[in-house]
């Protein structure tokens, strides 16, 4: 090549896919998903749930404020998030689970990419119309028809971004008056700064990037070949089937042609723009729509269904030799898979088991080392002891501070006239307690004494316990 002659362009302009409407069993079930996961996303901040005067009436919550975490029934406090890193773990395990089983099912169907997108392709198919209608407005010039269509979807778009930016923000406090509060603007900036750019990188990943963000943004492409082997379940073309390649009208036979009539349905309709009879690609994401269309058209030219199916890789030689579609639930009871499936049910019922045996009352305590005991005039020994309580319920709670019988101690409360405590609802309370041990007591001249701290809850009657130590003189 001559220096003067210009060097090919190494870079091709993206081509957005458009693709084509189409019916079947697991589009139908896609349709299911959405509805159910947008729904579930979308009308939890409305479910209201009794929490007292104290708290909003919402079953769930996040409480940024004072860093808690209300499921219903289930409240979680900053010293029990190990209940979220527990349900963190059991969603990597699961999601091991099912892709070591079933290929990438959680991208095809429940990745919110893959649930926005359907619904914003869905808004775009409504608007400009199917795929072929699409594809010519997309090359078409601009007109006052182009941009009358493409406004009026930007708008439906924006509309569904905003709804998600504002259903993500309700989630953090009382949903019917922060909606109030933003129809007026007398909500916190915060709110409308979370709202504007929920709107606008939804708006952008499910309208606009689309397949780019799986194919670019997304890790998990690139981690899924951990997860799966020869047993995993994906989506593939039956080319001992299919080819060669050729058009086949209903009811002609040739007996040197396979079953692929190259109709290009499998293509026209993946969201990801690509042919499935290349072989598994990083970019599929198993959403099974190229089955409903495959099968569709071999329905209509008199073939049997499962050109392009769910299989596993394994059963590749046997149907060959065969020439007949192996069974496929055999692949999902495996050792990896009920590896996967244990370690999920261990971290599940080890969560249960923890939330059913947590206290009500919640006590801590710290003695106060410095110094370790103090020597009164009148020879009573003390030690001193940061005590704090946690109150778990909507209201205002009185609880009652003791220490174990069979002991000389006595104990009280500093700057109030006896041992109980109210503590507000929905919060910690630390006091300072005073422990006293009589002169000549066993715990006045004894290096280290065991006892216990009690708390008596004495609304519910509940108790809690804590043990420690009581440091006496020893000369």
């Amino acid at each position: 090549m001559s220096s003067s002659e210009t060097p090919p362009s190494l870079y091709a302009a993206h081509e957005p896919v458009f693709p084509r409407r189409v019916s079947g069993f697991f589009r139908s079930l896609k349709w299911w998903i959405m509805a159910f996961t947008l729904g579930i996303y979308y009308l939890t901040p409305w479910i209201r749930w009794d929490r007292g005067p104290e708290m909003p009436d919402q079953a769930v919550l996040v409480d940024l404020a004072s860093r808690r975490f209300f499921f219903f029934w289930i409240e979680i406090w900053p010293h029990e998030f190990y209940f979220v890193a527990g349900l963190l773990i059991m969603a990597g395990l699961g999601l091991f689970l099912f892709t070591s089983a079933l290929g990438r099912v959680w991208c095809g169907y429940a990745c919110p990419q893959t649930v926005w997108t359907d619904l914003f392709i869905l808004v775009e198919r409504w608007i400009e119309g199917d795929r072929n209608a699409r594809v010519r407005l997309w090359n078409a010039k601009w007109s006052l028809h182009k941009a009358r269509l493409r406004v009026t979807k930007w708008t439906l778009w924006a509309l569904i971004g905003l709804a998600t930016g504002g259903a993500w923000v309700f989630y953090f406090t009382d949903a019917p008056t922060l909606l109030v509060n933003l129809v007026q603007g007398t909500a916190h900036p915060v709110a409308y700064t979370t709202m504007f750019i929920l709107t606008a990188t939804t708006f952008f990943f499910g309208g606009v990037a689309r397949e780019q963000v799986c194919i670019y943004a997304c890790p998990w492409p690139r981690i899924q070949a951990a997860m799966m082997d020869e047993d995993t379940i994906t989506i593939g073309y039956r080319d001992w089937r299919g080819e060669p390649r050729g058009k086949l009208r209903k009811g002609e036979v040739d007996p040197a042609q396979g079953d692929c009539i190259d109709c290009m349905a499998c293509v026209n309709v993946c969201p990801m723009g690509i042919d499935i009879r290349n072989g598994q690609q990083m970019e599929c994401i198993t959403c099974g729509l190229c089955i409903d269309a495959c099968d569709d058209m071999m329905a209509k030219i008199g073939k049997p269904r499962g050109l392009v199916d769910y299989l596993a890789l394994k059963d590749e030689v046997d149907e060959r030799a065969h020439r007949k579609h192996a069974p496929i639930m055999k692949h999902i009871f495996r050792p990896r898979t009920i590896l996967y499936t244990a370690l999920w049910s261990l971290v599940g019922f080890g969560l249960l088991f923890a939330l059913f045996i947590r206290p009500e009352i919640d006590m801590t305590v710290a003695p106060v080392r410095n110094p370790t005991f103090i020597v009164q005039s009148d020879g009573t020994v003390r030690n001193v002891y940061d005590i704090r309580l946690r109150n778990k319920q909507g209201e205002p709670r009185p609880f009652g501070l003791s220490v174990n019988t069979g002991t000389n101690l006595s104990i009280h409360v500093e700057g109030i006239d006896g041992t109980l405590v109210i503590v507000p609802a929905d919060e910690m309370k630390q006091v300072r307690v005073y422990v006293d041990a009589p002169k000549g007591s066993p715990e006045s001249t004894t290096d280290r004494s065991p006892f216990t701290f009690w708390v008596t809850d004495l609304n519910s009657q509940d108790r809690a316990s804590v043990g420690t130590i009581f440091n006496g003189r020893t000369n």
